[in-house]
């Protein structure tokens, strides 16, 4: 199923860009985006080339489960997982160079029937449980985060407790009563120096 294209990625790269360099005025005036706007379950994602051998590290990752608007929902999500992801510090100008935008959109969601439910590299999952304080904690990973670092199911449910924000132990009994909904996406990738060409010969300020 093929939902992203490249024009989404751009657009989040002109939003953050345009935010970078109208900092200091009290009015951002953010690109108007010209693709269609459908309604789709989103996230928006940063990854930063930080060496020479193109390894790629997460800068940024928000999105939201709900249906939003693409046009309004890229716009919000590219600003918020590049300036509000309180797992890291605001992106920078100087970081832009560096940067590969990834787009996803979610469908297909479906209840597991257990925490084990759900093939790795197809689904993403999104868990509920109750911690000891009798709190109810979510949580997900994007289908491609199990296989980028070559979990088992097991390994990658336990990890995503914790991203919870769960301290407890984590028993089989725990365990059965996480509750799992798996989806999927469609996703692309986009780096800077591929954006810049799309805008060339010179994009919003930045040059070299």
């Amino acid at each position: 199923m093929k939902l992203v294209s490249k024009e989404h990625c751009f657009h989040c790269f002109d939003v953050i860009i345009a935010h970078l360099e109208s900092k200091l005025m009290k009015d951002v005036k953010h690109p108007v985006a010209t693709f269609e706007d459908g309604a789709y379950p989103l996230f928006v994602t940063w990854l930063k080339n930080d060496n020479d051998k193109g390894e790629l590290h997460l800068r940024g990752c928000i999105g939201n489960f709900s249906a939003m608007p693409l046009r309004s929902g890229l716009t919000q999500y590219a600003l918020l997982s590049a300036f509000n992801d309180h797992r890291f510090s605001p992106i920078e100008d100087e970081e832009i160079q560096a940067l590969v935008c990834g787009v996803s959109l979610l469908h297909s969601f479906e209840d597991g029937d257990d925490y084990l439910d759900w093939e790795i590299g197809k689904h993403g999952i999104r868990i509920e449980f109750v911690d000891h304080h009798g709190r109810t904690l979510s949580s997900t990973y994007l289908p491609e985060v199990a296989l980028e670092h070559q979990w088992t199911k097991e390994h990658a449910i336990r990890s995503l407790v914790r991203k919870g924000g769960f301290n407890g132990q984590v028993t089989d009994k725990f365990l059965r009563g996480v509750k799992l909904q798996r989806y999927q996406s469609d996703k692309l990738q986009v780096p800077f120096g591929e954006y810049k060409a799309h805008k060339s010969p010179r994009v919003n300020g930045f040059s070299h």
